[in-house]
C-alpha cells in the first residue's frame, strides 16, 4: 500500500507541473522518421512485441518511440497496472524500443479523453508512422484501407461512419483494439494531423490471454504462459514480485474512501466522469466503511469497467475542469521513462515538436 500512495503522491505532482508549465512548441525537420506505438505494456507480450517487430522490420531505420500510460498508473479500464511505467519502461526498451515516453493519465480519463491526447501526442511527436494491432472481421478491412487513404473515419453507437464521404460503411459494435483504431482516425481528424499512409496495420497473432497472465503473476507461476511473453518480462515480473513491487489491483483505499464520504455535492458532481445522479446517490448511502460498500452506491455507466473508473477518479479527485484544461494542454510536456542510449536520445530530441523535453525520476542511460 506504501508503494502505491507513494506514486499516487509523485502522479498529483507531476500532473499539476505540467498542468502548469508553458508549451513550447516549434515546426521541426528531421530526416529521422519515427515509429510511434501506443500501448499499455501490461505486461509486454508477445501480440506487442509482434506488432513492434513487422514496425520496425518495415522500416529498420526509424526510431522505434513507444508511448506508455502514464500518471496515477490507473489503466483505460480503470485498473491498477501490474507494474509502475518505468518498470514496463524497462521491459519494453530491453525487447527492441528506442525511447519510451509517458502517456496521458487513463484511469482518470473518457476513452474519448485519452484518445485525443494520445493523438496529440503522436502530433508533438512529429510522428511518421503508428502501427496497430487489429482483429481481423468482416468489412473491417475497408475501415482499415479508407484510414490509409486519410479519410475521416467516426465510431457511432453500432456504426461506422466515413465523414468524408458521409457513407455509413460497417453496422456493428467494434472490439475493443478495433475500436481504438477507429477512435484514433476521430481524434486525429479533429487535430489536424494528416495520418495517410501513417498507419502499419498488424493482424493480432493467436494464442496470448491477458487473463491467464495476470493469473500466472498472482501464482508466481509462468509454466502455462512461457510461451506468451518474452523471456525478459518473466524475467522482470519474476524480479518484481521477489521485491513485492506488483501494484496489480492495489488502491488507495483510504483516500478513496474519504472522498467518497467527505467530499459535497458540487465537489462530487465536478469531478470527472461524475453527473448529478451520481454524486447524489454516493452522498445518499454514506457513509462507507469499505470499497464493497462504496461499489453498490456507483451507478452503472456507459461502460462495462465504469465502477473501476469512479474508484480511480474518487481516488485522485481531479475536478473535470482541470482535466479539460490538462488536455487543452497536453503534452505541455513529453517524459522520456526509458532510452535505449545518448545517440537514440539525440535523434528524438531534434525529432519532436515540443521543446519541453525532461527525463523521468532521475533517468539514467538503460
Amino acid at each position: 500500500m506504501s508503494q502505491v500512495c507513494d506514486i499516487l503522491g509523485r502522479d498529483k505532482k507531476l500532473f499539476f507541473d505540467d498542468l502548469n508549465m508553458e508549451s513550447k512548441n516549434s515546426d521541426i525537420k528531421s530526416d529521422v522518421n519515427l515509429i510511434a506505438d501506443f500501448t499499455e505494456y501490461n505486461p509486454l507480450h508477445n501480440g506487442h512485441f509482434h506488432c513492434m517487430k513487422t514496425a520496425k522490420h518495415m522500416f529498420p531505420e526509424s526510431l522505434f518511440v513507444a508511448i506508455v500510460p502514464g500518471l496515477f498508473e490507473r489503466s483505460g479500464r480503470g485498473i491498477p497496472y501490474i507494474l509502475p511505467r518505468e518498470i514496463r519502461a524497462e521491459i519494453a526498451i530491453s525487447v527492441g524500443a528506442d525511447i519510451v515516453v509517458e502517456g496521458p493519465p487513463m484511469g482518470i480519463m473518457g476513452s474519448g479523453q485519452y484518445s485525443l491526447c494520445l493523438c496529440k501526442m503522436f502530433k508533438n511527436l512529429n510522428t511518421d508512422y503508428i502501427p496497430r494491432g487489429y482483429k481481423p472481421l468482416d468489412g473491417f478491412d475497408e475501415i482499415l484501407k479508407r484510414i490509409n487513404m486519410g479519410h475521416h473515419i467516426a465510431p457511432r453507437p453500432y456504426k461506422i461512419i466515413d465523414k468524408t464521404t458521409g457513407e455509413i460503411i460497417l453496422k456493428d459494435k467494434l472490439e475493443e483494439d478495433n475500436y481504438v483504431i477507429t477512435s484514433f482516425s476521430n481524434s486525429l481528424s479533429k487535430i489536424g494531423f494528416d495520418y495517410t499512409n501513417k498507419f502499419i496495420f498488424v493482424e493480432r497473432i493467436e494464442g496470448v490471454s491477458g487473463t491467464l497472465i495476470r493469473e500466472s503473476i498472482q501464482r508466481d507461476n509462468f509454466d502455462d504462459v512461457v510461451d506468451m511473453m518474452p523471456s525478459k518480462t518473466i524475467e522482470v515480473l519474476k524480479r518484481e514480485i521477489k521485491n513485492d513491487s506488483i501494484i496489480y489491483g492495489i488502491r488507495d483505499v483510504e483516500s478513496i474512501l474519504n472522498t467518497a464520504n467527505n467530499f459535497n455535492f458540487n465537489e462530487l458532481a465536478g469531478l470527472n466522469l461524475f453527473n448529478d445522479k451520481l454524486a447524489e446517490n454516493i452522498i445518499k448511502n454514506r457513509p462507507y466503511s469499505s470499497l464493497e460498500e462504496l461499489e453498490k452506491a456507483i451507478l452503472h455507466g456507459f461502460s462495462s469497467h465504469f465502477h473501476q473508473r469512479v474508484l480511480s477518479i474518487l481516488e485522485n479527485p481531479i475536478p473535470k475542469k482541470t482535466i479539460s484544461d490538462y488536455i487543452d494542454k497536453y503534452p505541455s510536456n513529453i517524459r522520456i521513462l526509458g532510452y535505449k542510449n545518448k545517440e537514440c536520445l539525440e535523434k528524438f530530441e531534434k525529432k519532436v515538436n515540443n521543446e519541453n523535453i525532461s527525463l523521468f525520476n532521475g533517468l539514467k542511460d538503460c
